[in-house]
């Protein structure tokens, strides 16, 4: 696929470094020509120094033939005219803007073939926010993805000694956990993924595994793998920029909330922005006796949420030292999240790595409904659509054990029923999961989530959810 990417800042390089990876045409625009060499000296791609809103910088960077168009500069003015500018004048088929503001959502009458000509929204602190919303909800958790509307869950899980399934075999699952649908999808020892699992595959305290399971069963997932322990109730916040602020509004109702900001005139800002209930801070949070006397101890959780990844890494480790019971930070560079690992930091979040999920789906071939990227991009979960029959699609009327997949990738859940039987879609009421074994069949319309433990493999996975010429 031949696409355009607009500003080689964070994430653009990351969504450059992703599609370049996997093959595809690339060609990066930005005003920075030392930026740009900088970003060329490390990836395949090419690139162009320009203005991306006028048309002969776009004209340059070959947007005339290209397949995508996706604008990611700070600006949210600058992408949706380039996204307008893109469309009209070379008529790029499909065209994704990144947008900070709240103004603009995806569907409305702004940004429709008529108005600035935007196909997708994407929003790297929304989505980041969203996905520590889920992290607050399930304590025990390192990862919660969703799909299929929200009916399945993957989540990711540190095995604790005491654990049911601690110890014990694949096999042994269903009659320790009978009360959750779940499918164990990747084990990964001293980080280092396990090559091949089966009923004899042992589960050891310390493992990081990955389950595919309903949302519904969540919980008991959880406990049979983790220590669910006291539900989250006292966070405090470090940092008040806009994932802070994003953040802290959408929890501020269900939680007791403390936000540091180093910043008075922020402080003062995000005091009327947010409920009285709200306590904001001015100080640093890497300040240990600010942190002592905020009773750190105290705190259920403690996220560093700041744009500085050092701050993050710092308070996060002091807070976890003086006794905070988990800790979060947002860290954008790639080899910071990699030198943490393992560490007494619990959770580290890429926001480009959140929005690339997004990115990805429209990317990928077939009707593929949504995509998230695990392991800094090494490994990849998509959910798609069977569309057609038995003699149109490469997977209806068939059982798992006739499928022909890649060795390792693993199709962990099946959802039947969000859709009706002329394709349209459907109530969830109606909808149903489907844990599959070897003689499953797979129907027209069924959701497929599928686990693909290595990137080379997706193309192969894609394969599967692309019709048939006799479809059309």
């Amino acid at each position: 696929m031949k696409i355009v990417i607009l500003g080689a800042g964070r994430v653009g390089e990351s969504v450059a470094e992703a599609l370049a990876s996997e093959n595809n045409d690339i060609t990066l625009v930005d005003t920075d020509p030392v930026r740009l060499a900088e970003v060329q000296g490390r990836l395949d791609l090419r690139t162009v120094a320009g203005n991306c809103i006028q048309p002969s910088v776009l004209r340059d960077a070959g947007a005339e033939d290209t397949d995508m168009l996706i604008a990611c500069t700070p600006l949210d003015e600058t992408n949706l005219v380039a996204c307008k500018v893109a469309h009209d004048v070379f008529g790029v088929p499909t065209t994704i803007a990144r947008l900070r503001s709240d103004e603009f959502t995806a569907g409305s009458a702004l940004l429709d073939k008529k108005g600035f000509a935007v196909d997708a929204v994407i929003c790297p602190e929304q989505s980041v926010t969203q996905v520590i919303r889920k992290l607050i909800a399930y304590p025990s958790a390192l990862q919660v993805l969703e799909f299929a509307r929200g009916l399945v869950s993957l989540v990711a899980v540190r095995v604790v000694v005491d654990g049911p399934l601690a110890r014990h075999v694949l096999a042994d699952t269903p009659a320790l956990v009978p009360a959750a649908q779940m499918r164990i999808v990747a084990i990964y020892r001293r980080n280092r993924a396990l090559t091949r699992l089966d009923g004899a595959t042992r589960i050891e305290p310390g493992d990081e595994v990955f389950v595919l399971a309903a949302s519904a069963h969540l919980h008991d997932v959880l406990g049979a793998l983790g220590k669910l322990g006291e539900p989250t109730r006292r966070i405090m916040i470090a940092g008040g920029g806009k994932v802070g602020l994003r953040v802290a509004r959408q929890i501020s109702a269900e939680y007791q909330l403390k936000l540091v900001e180093p910043s008075r005139a922020r402080c003062e800002y995000l005091a009327g922005e947010l409920p009285a209930e709200v306590l904001v801070l001015q100080g640093d949070a890497t300040d240990a006796a600010l942190l002592d006397h905020e009773n750190v101890q105290d705190m259920d959780m403690f996220c560093a949420l700041t744009s500085d990844d050092e701050n993050n890494i710092m308070s996060c480790l002091l807070a976890k030292r003086l006794g905070a019971r988990r800790v979060l930070a947002v860290i954008n560079r790639r080899a910071y999240a990699e030198l943490v690992q393992g560490t007494e930091l619990d959770i580290a979040i890429s926001p480009s790595q959140a929005v690339l999920g997004e990115l990805l789906t429209h990317v990928r071939r077939g009707d593929v409904e949504a995509v998230h990227s695990l392991r800094h991009g090494a490994v990849e979960a998509l959910e798609g659509v069977v569309r057609g029959d038995e003699k149109q699609s490469r997977l209806a009327g068939r059982r798992i054990e006739e499928i022909a997949l890649p060795e390792g990738a693993q199709i962990g859940a099946i959802v039947r029923g969000l859709h009706l039987a002329d394709g349209s879609a459907a109530d969830n009421a109606n909808a149903h999961v489907i844990i599959p074994h070897h003689d499953t069949t797979i129907v027209q319309y069924d959701h497929v989530v599928v686990f693909v433990p290595r990137k080379r493999m997706v193309r192969d996975i894609e394969k599967l959810f692309q019709v048939k010429a006799t479809f059309f």
